[in-house]
């Protein structure tokens, strides 16, 4: 398995704490933020190193998700359990995207975050948003499924489209199944290049703390902390909202799954430090794919479900999305009945689909969700662009704990788990010794 055989190469012991990724990151956020807010110039001119990082990540993304998947499904005895596998993570996206907006539309009638604004939506500048609402525009259901077929083989890889790498994939895993023996030697092939892949990652990871120092100290520096100040009631009650989310609900379904949030959450630190940090979701998503197959779950699994929910189980923008049309609504004075509530749910289901772990993409579907529903004024989203960015580190890390939560859940329904290792992981304990010395990964082996 290849991200496994990765672990056994690269897992680290156990240093000092300074010797650790996610305490680099820990250092580098807090004084990526001191500088941001005493030096805002600086701050707001070191973005290029948070969007280089980012880069490298997104460089290595398209190998890493194409290997993973092609080697899982070749692996795999029988072609069914693919779209089995498949048929269960929609099954589980659609459920918990679902109530994710339900739980946004429920806390913003409790909440009320924007009542007593009384915006004049004819006072809004609506120049800042105007390129966020045509790229909304362009987006329609029928376009976003036809994107997922690429130009050419070779046009997905130079896009990084995450969709379109993994249809691939799944198709070229299909074919290389069918092929049987004779295609043995590309498998093999395969597998030896993903161990290049995974070390590569490792050695990108090290540039983990340079790249969440640039980007925090832009976001402070550009935006101010004091931006937070008028709209601090939807941040805050965002943030809040996004928090039970996880521990109630996903914690409830890590408990009926024989597993603990906290533990998975303490086991992601690293990853999570690198999302809050980036504001993307993408940046941690090698390492994901890493620690998914190091905490026991069957590596087809993990191809096929951390790909597929970085598009479709994104529980952290549904939230956002119907929290944050009912704000503008209620800041601008539109009373709402429960149909047309139910409506925008109903096209905040739809239009969510496909929206990528990237910083961003929560307000263009937002403004895609409100540009199909008049009734909330798409200017209102003028009121919340200062502040959209502090909540887009929300997004991503609720997207990313989601997306871990799911790859687990699947795992266990697929009978494609291995609850030791998982156990072992979680407690931060080495697995028991197998005969089969691929399948025994350590569980520290996302930090270089």
């Amino acid at each position: 398995m290849i991200a496994q055989d990765y672990a056994v190469a690269e897992a680290p012991k156990r240093g000092r704490i300074w010797s650790q990724l996610y305490f680099q990151v820990v250092v580098a956020i807090i004084l990526g933020a001191l500088l941001g807010h005493f030096y805002p110039a600086t701050g707001e001119a070191l973005k290029p190193l948070g969007d280089g990082f980012i880069k490298l990540v997104k460089m290595i993304i398209s190998p890493v998700i194409f290997l993973t998947v092609v080697t899982g499904i070749a692996g795999m005895r029988e072609l069914g359990s693919v779209g089995r596998v498949a048929g269960k993570a929609f099954a589980y996206f659609l459920f918990f995207s679902t109530l994710a907006l339900v739980v946004g539309l429920v806390v913003a009638n409790v909440v009320q975050p924007g009542a007593g604004m009384n915006i004049d939506v004819a006072s809004l500048d609506t120049g800042a948003i105007s390129d966020y609402a045509a790229k909304a525009h362009e987006t329609t259901i029928t376009g976003f499924l036809l994107s997922i077929i690429p130009t050419t083989l070779v046009s997905a890889f130079v896009d990084g489209n995450i969709l379109q790498i993994l249809f691939i994939a799944i198709l070229f895993g299909i074919a290389l199944s069918l092929v049987g023996e004779p295609a043995r030697p590309i498998q093999n092939a395969f597998e030896r290049l993903g161990l290049i892949v995974f070390r590569l990652v490792g050695i990108l990871m090290r540039a983990a703390p340079i790249g969440a120092f640039g980007a925090i100290a832009f976001t402070i520096g550009k935006y101010g902390i004091e931006s937070l100040k008028n709209l601090g009631m939807l941040v805050a009650t965002f943030y809040l909202t996004s928090a039970l989310f996880v521990l109630v609900v996903l914690g409830a379904v890590c408990w009926m799954n024989g597993f603990s949030i906290l533990k998975l959450i303490r086991y992601l630190k690293a990853e999570l430090l690198l999302v809050l940090g980036t504001s993307s979701s993408e940046a941690a998503l090698p390492n994901l794919i890493t620690k998914m197959e190091a905490a026991g779950c069957e590596k087809s699994v993990v191809g096929l479900v951390v790909p597929t929910g970085y598009s479709f189980n994104l529980d952290g923008t549904n939230i956002y999305m119907t929290l944050a049309a009912l704000f503008i609504a209620q800041a601008c004075n539109v009373d709402l009945t429960l149909g047309q509530e139910l409506s925008l749910l109903a096209v905040a289901m739809i239009s969510s689909k496909g929206a990528a772990g990237v910083t961003g993409a929560g307000f263009i579907t937002l403004a895609a969700t409100l540009s199909i529903v008049p009734t909330v004024p798409l200017a209102g989203m003028a009121l919340i662009l200062g502040v959209d960015r502090f909540m887009s580190e929300c997004r991503s890390l609720t997207n990313f704990i989601g997306n871990a939560v799911a790859t687990v859940v699947v795992a266990r329904w697929e009978n494609a788990l291995d609850k030791d290792a998982l156990h072992a992981a979680l407690d931060g304990r080495a697995p028991a010794p197998k005969s089969d010395p691929v399948v025994t990964a350590a569980p520290q082996l996302a930090r270089p």
